[in-house]
C-alpha cells in the first residue's frame, strides 16, 4: 500500500509530504480528514522559529485555535523530529492536538517522545525554508 502524499500549495511555492498513515493512524487520520474537508485551505503559518520550526493550521491565525476535535497523543518511537518531519502541535495537555502542525526546519530532536510525528517532507524543501509567519497555505490536498 502506498502512503498518501499531502501537497501544500503556498504563496511561496509548493511542497509535498509523505503521511505515515500506517504508523501513526490516529494522528495521520485526523490530518487527512482535515485536508480532505478543505480545512487548511487559506490558513496561514502563524509561527516561525528560525532553525527550529514553521507552524500552521490554526483557523484563528494566532496559535490559539483548532478544529472541532482533539486527538490523543500518539508517539511512534521510529518517527523522529528530524529535518522535514511533520508533527502535531498541542498545548501542555498531551491529548490536546487538533489541527495545528509544524514542520521541523532545524534542530528539534528534543521533541522526540513528546509530540506526534505523522509525516515527512518529500519534495519542496526550498519552499519550506522560505516560509515565514503570515505566509499562506492556498490549497492543501492529497495527491
Amino acid at each position: 500500500m502506498s502512503l498518501p502524499i499531502a501537497v501544500f500549495e503556498t504563496n511561496k511555492g509548493k511542497f509535498k509530504a509523505l503521511i505515515h498513515e500506517g504508523e501513526a493512524p490516529i494522528t495521520a487520520g485526523n490530518f487527512l480528514e482535515l485536508v480532505k474537508s478543505g480545512f487548511y485551505d487559506g490558513l496561514t503559518f502563524h509561527r516561525y522559529e528560525p532553525g527550529f520550526v514553521i507552524q500552521g493550521g490554526d483557523p484563528k491565525g494566532d496559535g490559539t485555535g483548532g478544529s472541532e476535535k482533539t486527538i490523543p497523543l500518539e508517539i511512534v518511537p521510529s518517527l523522529r523530529h528530524g529535518l522535514g518531519a511533520l508533527s502535531m502541535a498541542r498545548t501542555s495537555d498531551p491529548d490536546s492536538a487538533s489541527s495545528q502542525f509544524f514542520i521541523v526546519i532545524g534542530d528539534a530532536g528534543h521533541l522526540d517522545g513528546k509530540y506526534a510525528v505523522f509525516g515527512q517532507l518529500q519534495d519542496g524543501a526550498e519552499t519550506v525554508m522560505k516560509l515565514r509567519k503570515g505566509d499562506r497555505m492556498e490549497k492543501v490536498y492529497i495527491e
